[in-house]
């Protein structure tokens, strides 16, 4: 248990009965009335923003959530497979845990996870992947008046809007939290 001045970004905490991570704690201390925390937080099992304020002081109770990097080895029907780096274990996360994340996702990849006591909360990327162009449209020479895209398979079969002068079999740099391009990558 802790309280309302420990509450800090990042941290985890048992709100209404369901596992939250804290994204922002404002202290206010309004005119002649009590201070409060307005706190923003994201619940870990839908992903959904929440606020609400705590009074300063209150009990809350932190739950410990450990993270670490586990190695993506391969996707099983609605389960994706990973490996402990260091144990080699392999255990199965279900397709919800990963989200609109699986379509960047390859082989041989790092990807955090987040557990409480045994239960996976959460499966980060990391901010950025490199992924091959698998398919894409030839740019036509001349098209370049304005910021013209076009669209391109990925090695994971994901589509992405990328500029005109990118080719088949170019490595490019993905954002993970938006699945937009960033830029080609040399070899």
């Amino acid at each position: 248990m802790g309280t309302t001045a420990d509450l800090r970004p990042g941290a985890v905490i048992k709100y209404n009965n369901e596992l939250c991570t804290v994204i922002e704690s404002e202290h206010r201390t309004p005119g002649n009335l009590r201070a409060f925390y307005q706190v923003t937080m994201r619940n870990l099992k839908n992903g959904k923003l929440l606020e609400n304020r705590f009074r300063s002081g209150e009990t809350i109770e932190f739950v410990r959530v450990e993270k670490k990097n586990y190695q993506y080895l391969y996707r099983d029907g609605d389960m994706f497979v990973f490996m402990d780096n260091e144990t080699y274990d392999q255990f199965p996360i279900n397709a919800e845990l990963v989200g609109n994340q699986a379509r960047l996702m390859k082989e041989g990849q790092e990807a955090a996870i987040a557990f409480n006591e045994s239960i996976a909360l959460s499966v980060e990327l990391p901010p950025n992947v490199i992924l091959r162009v698998t398919q894409t449209e030839p740019g036509v020479r001349g098209d370049t008046a304005t910021n013209v895209s076009k669209p391109a398979t990925l090695e994971t079969g994901a589509e992405v809007k990328v500029p005109i002068f990118v080719n088949e079999g170019d490595l490019l740099k993905i954002d993970t939290r938006t699945g937009d391009y960033v830029e080609r990558v040399k070899e």
